[in-house]
């Protein structure tokens, strides 16, 4: 629901096979954290692509606190269809995202290296200049960053408040 992006109620850990890099906690479970009477569908679905975000932001904040800027990817596979998913995932990382016109990422990656390995282009950046086209852009919303920016704030509190419980429930 578009209305309540950056304002759902209910947050969810996506952690359903533990967890790897930054957390690194086989026992980490999935948690749903929120949840009242007035709870929908709609809002369970979008905690989910919200965790999941939030999830993939704990990874990019560890690169940028390395130093490695990031202001834009591409957004490839069966999720990248959601426009609901590129709109979240792009205010939540707060960066650009290009959705490219085949959803055959790590396929095309390994055809791009193959095709510079042969010689038909002198490095990877020229083939993925030439190769990938975009066709989707979303630029984030500052007002949707800002809201995010609390619920991550937020989302970062849950996992360490509740870790000692997922070994006891295993």
């Amino acid at each position: 629901r578009e209305d309540r992006l950056g304002a759902n109620h209910v947050y969810f850990l996506p952690y359903l096979m533990g967890e790897r890099s930054p957390i690194n906690d086989t026992n980490a479970r999935g948690t749903f954290l929120g949840m009242t009477m007035d709870t929908a569908r709609a809002d369970l679905t979008q905690a989910v692509l919200e965790g999941v975000a939030f999830a993939i932001r704990d990874s990019v904040e560890v690169a940028r606190s390395l130093g490695i800027e990031i202001n834009s990817s591409k957004l490839c596979g069966g999720g990248a269809r959601s426009p609901l998913w590129r709109r979240i995932l792009a205010n939540v990382l707060n960066i650009t995202l290009e959705s490219p016109a085949s959803e055959q990422g790590p396929g095309m990656g390994g055809a791009m290296l193959a095709a510079v390995a042969c010689g038909e282009y002198p490095d990877v950046v020229a083939a993925a200049k030439s190769i990938v086209k975009v066709v989707d852009t979303v630029e984030p919303d500052p007002e949707l960053v800002e809201k995010y920016n609390a619920r991550y704030e937020q989302f970062r509190k849950i996992y360490p408040t509740v870790k000692a419980l997922f070994p006891q429930i295993s």
